[in-house]
């Protein structure tokens, strides 16, 4: 590892200034790199047929994952229905939030959730709630989708005898200027920089569509494992990152972005050495 300030690759996107400025308060090189935009469906046919069937009470329960599909949910529905009718149906549901943005989605509506999902805030924290304060046997539920189908939560609360609708507001797609993703690649793949932060799984798959494209993906393979710390958010982007045989060097105590920053600042030039010191001894 070079001498210096420690050098920082962020993929986050929603987020990219402040927690550039995070890393810079702390004493790193931060290089931001966003990876991703959340882009509402062209096609809301199951926003529409939820709404409707919302609004004629045949839920009970709604389980929002994220914050942006919260916001894109009741923005989708609006433009079919009148906000004080959406905001009284939704008022008449148990609304269940995996974690804290949600329940500020809510909040900005004038809304409270029921129930919220603990840290780590994953799908089976969610599931564990609902068992021990909420059983959804017979129950109708919708799951306001995040960019893709969580098909294990769909089967996990069909398992346990809910009806259960699925609702897509958005996806994920490459940022319009895709140039500093492409530097960052780049970089990483020279290893001249110490750590990546990863706090979305879908940043994992839009980094290598551009490292595909720049025919960079064994490089970037290779300067993963053995040279750049790997710091993910929370266990569902550890996930991502073992599903593409990628270490996770690194996780916080709580999945939240201060404190994956404070981490990497804490541990990441000791880990980068022995991360080094380790491949160059193999």
């Amino acid at each position: 590892m070079s001498q210096g300030p420690l050098r920082v690759v962020s993929l986050e996107s929603r987020r990219a200034e402040e927690m550039l400025r995070l890393l810079e308060r702390h004493g790193c090189q931060g290089i931001s790199a966003p990876s991703m935009r959340e882009v509402p469906l062209s096609d809301q046919h199951e926003a529409f047929a939820f709404g409707e069937e919302l609004l004629r009470g045949e839920y009970e329960i709604l389980v929002l994952l994220t914050g942006v599909g919260t916001r894109m949910l009741v923005d989708a529905l609006s433009s079919r229905h009148a906000l004080a009718d959406i905001l009284a149906a939704l008022g008449r549901c148990q609304l269940v939030c995996r974690g804290p943005k949600p329940v500020a989605a809510l909040k900005a509506l004038g809304l409270k959730p029921s129930l919220v999902a603990p840290e780590p805030n994953t799908w089976q924290d969610l599931v564990s709630l609902l068992d021990a304060q909420l059983p959804v046997a017979g129950r109708a539920l919708a799951v306001q989708a995040y960019g893709r189908v969580n098909q294990p939560l769909l089967d996990a609360l069909q398992e346990r005898g809910a009806r259960v609708r699925s609702v897509a507001i958005y996806g994920w797609e490459l940022p319009e200027d895709i140039a500093p993703l492409t530097a960052a690649v780049d970089v990483l793949t020279r290893a001249d920089a110490d750590v990546v932060m990863f706090t979305a799984a879908q940043q994992v798959e839009h980094l290598f569509q551009i490292a595909e494209r720049e025919g960079k993906a064994e490089a970037l393979t290779a300067a993963l494992r053995s040279r750049v710390v790997c710091a993910s958010i929370g266990p569902i982007m550890s996930e991502a990152l073992q599903a593409r045989g990628l270490p996770v060097d690194l996780v916080p105590e709580h999945p939240k972005m201060g404190h994956l920053v404070q981490s990497v600042v804490r541990t990441g030039a000791e880990l980068v050495a022995r991360k080094r010191a380790t491949a160059g001894a193999s």
